[in-house]
């Protein structure tokens, strides 16, 4: 308790000296957002296992370290960065390093006109009326801690924005690396805007070049307007000794189109909070997810598809593979209101154990309060499959072969949802290593 305390009180200690530094970042509408945000970060606590959403997530071990703030300026070769992209794949790339835009290492590809791809923190400083419009406005800080957290510390993070009709046909590749010589934490503030009959494919890839110990709390608000398209891929290649808690809040209107793929492999203690929310009939979301963690890692997932208007459909599947005494958790939950009438929602959750010690806990979860629906949620706990092992190894296939062509089996379920070639070549490759 006096660990959690002190963690607290120096962040609120400290927010003066970070207004201090914020120069031209501090625009009024912005800045009364981050004082607000630290109003509530006063009057919260965080979050224990008394509590429902966190009782098979204990995030104490984060209270046992001073995280200083965000440590600019640190020289990154282009070497480092490029062990992070995709093999023959042209497109728009922004790096963050340290939680601060590096414009050394970004550069922009054949962006339709009026797209803009960049700095979070510039678009304030020019006061974009679509950053004054939108942050802050789907992420509600009045009652979780780590957004208020991020909120009030809000200064840098990609800003995405298609403007209405514009389709930008490659993916737009965000690279948030960490590399510090001390302990730090990062706070990525993300706002991806896609107006009305838009289309964009958006990469958030979160990286370390080393496996020190730090904190990346991140933030990610997506507003996909009337007939917009957003395809979202999250990877989380972070230090196993690192801790990465993020929140991804997901606005959709009439006809709208968002997908999403969450890949993890990092960090000693990661938490994702995924909500997606109907707000007019017609749209459509799919939450795919895998994650591959060993040693003692604990991966967190708790999602939210919130229909709240009629004729809309949803699908989640996602995926675990956990070896030694890693733990996953998975919370889903499927809220259909009254008038979403027509809902066509599918939830599933596979998980594979590869130790005796290994655990997962899993909660599908369905809310139906129309009638007119068709609704299934299910969730599966086991061990590679004996007979389909000794069925590859009757026709001279090795014990090791064998385990890694039914874990790559398990895993392309998730996979082959990602269109883009590279990309599912890199991840293939990422499961090549480890399993083979």
């Amino acid at each position: 308790m006096e660990k959690t305390l002190e963690f607290k009180e120096w962040f609120i200690k400290n927010f003066s000296e970070f207004e201090r530094n914020l120069n031209g970042e501090k625009t009024p509408g912005v800045h009364k957002l981050r004082k607000d945000a630290l109003t509530k970060f006063k009057e919260l606590s965080f979050p224990t296992l008394k509590d429902e959403d966190w009782k098979y997530t204990n995030i104490s071990p984060l209270f046992k370290y001073n995280f200083s703030l965000d440590s600019s300026g640190k020289e990154i070769s282009s070497e480092v960065i490029s062990r992070f992209l995709f093999d023959e794949m042209e497109h728009s790339l922004i790096v963050f390093i340290n939680g601060r835009f590096s414009k050394q290492h970004t550069k922009l590809l054949n962006l339709p006109e009026g797209v803009i791809v960049g700095s979070i923190a510039d678009a304030i400083k020019e006061k974009n009326p679509i950053v004054e419009k939108h942050l802050g406005r789907y992420a509600d800080h009045s009652n979780q801690i780590f957004t208020a957290l991020s909120t009030a510390y809000t200064r840098d993070g990609a800003f995405v924005y298609v403007p209405e009709g514009k389709v930008v046909d490659e993916p737009v590749h965000i690279i948030f690396l960490t590399s510090a010589d001390e302990q730090i934490i990062t706070q990525p503030r993300n706002l991806f805007v896609a107006d009305k009959n838009s289309q964009v494919t958006i990469i958030e890839h979160y990286v370390t070049d080393d496996e020190k110990i730090y904190f990346t709390n991140s933030v990610t608000e997506v507003v996909a307007e009337e007939n917009a398209i957003v395809n979202h891929i999250k990877l989380q290649e972070e230090s196993k000794a690192a801790f990465h808690i993020a929140r991804t809040e997901i606005d959709q209107e009439r006809n709208s189109n968002f997908s999403s793929l969450l890949f993890s492999t990092g960090a000693a203690i990661a938490r994702n909070d995924i909500n997606s929310r109907f707000n007019d009939e017609g749209s459509e979301a799919t939450l795919n997810g895998l994650f591959i963690i060993e040693d003692e890692q604990l991966f967190d997932v708790h999602t939210l598809i919130d229909h709240a208007k009629p004729n809309c459909n949803s699908h989640e599947h996602y995926k675990g593979i956990l070896d030694d005494k890693s733990r996953g958790v998975f919370n889903g939950k499927v809220l259909v209101r009254q008038d979403a009438q027509k809902t066509n929602a599918f939830q599933q959750n596979n998980n594979l154990l590869l130790s005796n010690n290994a655990l997962v806990n899993t909660k599908p979860q369905l809310e139906i309060f129309a009638d007119d629906v068709k609704c299934s949620h299910g969730a599966t706990i086991g061990q590679l499959d004996d007979e389909a092992k000794f069925y590859l190894k009757t026709r001279g296939i090795g014990e090791e072969a064998a385990r890694s062509i039914l874990l790559h089996a398990f895993a392309s379920d998730v996979l082959k949802f990602i269109k883009i070639k590279q990309v599912r070549d890199y991840l293939e490759e990422i499961i090549s290593k480890r399993f083979n």
